[in-house]
């Protein structure tokens, strides 16, 4: 249990020993940046068992009232003297990864769902059910058949948009009952994207202009590890009920409408070369969309990766080196990310507008 002055003399000697340090070293330190930044770790790490040390000590019995007020025999003859707690604990950064791994595969739903995939299937199964079509004996039709038969077990699209609703704030569709849209999302995902990719450009900026190409950047660590941050949280509250057995089901019948959609028979009803063709041809012929189906794509695969990253401890790295290593697994993923985004309108690359507001629909 630390007193007001052991408080006071500590911070007072921790911040001598860095002048002295910088003092003393000051050259090497100039010359070599990595070195400043490991004192600093080293520094913090002394503090930190200090602290660590000072929580386990016993704390008295009113909790260090009695010497500050002046009762009994522990009254304290100075107010150096008195008890003083150093901070709460910490708020707790951790994230449970499986929760935020299932909001991953359900941004990629999303995305494939915007596209019409699922539209796809049910007008395709009408068209069938109608004999509008030359589907009869083979795989996509018994594929559609069976598809159908099934519909009645699944999550219905009602209840798929809804929880999209939830967790993205994406579609127009009302909430579930005493759900809330997480409308921050988008904005937070499109900003922690931008970071990322801007710290990126600056380090290759730098690894041109400078010598040695492998030193840090001058990028801000900072502003990429708050932004992830803040969308893990976000992310925290959104993640929670349905959405981890839903995105199983969805994914098996994303699967399932691939394979119809990519079988002979139904490739040939529309002189498709794969179930991509297929679909946009569906969508022009029928709803006279075009999707964006090449975009649209690139987001699912990249926005379910940088979640991915999100969803493992390497946001709460403080060492720039260790950082800025891990982050490499999503550096151009963030770029390709933020380049479909900004062709179809929902994504800005620069400093003045990061996010182009929009409520993504689902028909």
């Amino acid at each position: 249990m630390s007193t007001t002055g052991e408080n006071q003399s500590l911070q007072d000697r921790m911040a001598a020993l860095r002048e002295k340090l910088a003092d003393q070293l000051g050259p090497q330190l100039i010359q070599n940046p990595q070195l400043a930044e490991a004192l600093s770790d080293e520094l913090e790490d002394m503090l930190a068992q200090v602290e660590a040390a000072d929580l386990k000590t016993p704390l008295p019995p009113d909790g260090g009232l009695a010497e500050l007020i002046g009762i009994g025999k522990d009254a304290a003859a100075k107010v150096d003297s008195t008890r003083l707690p150093d901070k709460v604990e910490d708020y707790d950064e951790q994230v449970a990864s499986e929760r935020i791994l299932a909001v991953a595969d359900l941004y990629y739903l999303y995305q494939h769902e915007r596209m019409g995939v699922f539209r796809v299937m049910r007008k395709l199964q009408e068209l069938f059910q109608a004999g509008a079509v030359r589907l009869s004996t083979g795989d996509g039709a018994y594929g559609l058949y069976r598809f159908d038969r099934r519909s009645v077990l699944r999550y219905t699209q009602k209840e798929r948009l809804q929880a999209y609703r939830r967790v993205f704030g994406y579609t127009t569709i009302p909430p579930a009952p005493s759900a809330q849209p997480n409308n921050k999302f988008h904005g937070l995902f499109v900003q922690f994207v931008n970071n990322v990719a801007e710290l990126w450009r600056d380090k290759r900026i730098s690894d041109v202009i400078r010598e040695r190409a492998f030193d840090p950047s001058f990028g801000s660590i900072a502003t990429v590890r708050r932004a992830g941050l803040d969308l893990r949280y976000n992310l925290k509250w959104a993640s929670y009920g349905h959405v981890n057995v839903m995105r199983v089901e969805a994914l098996q019948l994303l699967d399932e409408a691939f394979r119809i959609l990519g079988s002979e028979d139904i490739k040939r009803l529309f002189g498709a070369d794969n179930a991509w063709d297929v679909i946009e041809e569906v969508m022009i012929r029928y709803f006279t969309q075009h999707i964006d189906a090449s975009q649209r794509h690139r987001m699912a695969v990249n926005g379910r990766e940088i979640i991915r990253w999100l969803a493992q401890k390497h946001v709460l790295n403080t060492s720039r080196a260790e950082f800025e290593a891990l982050l490499r697994e999503v550096a151009e993923v963030a770029e390709e990310w933020l380049t479909s985004a900004e062709s179809i309108g929902i994504g800005f690359q620069g400093h003045t507008q990061r996010v182009i507001s929009v409520k993504p629909k689902v028909e």
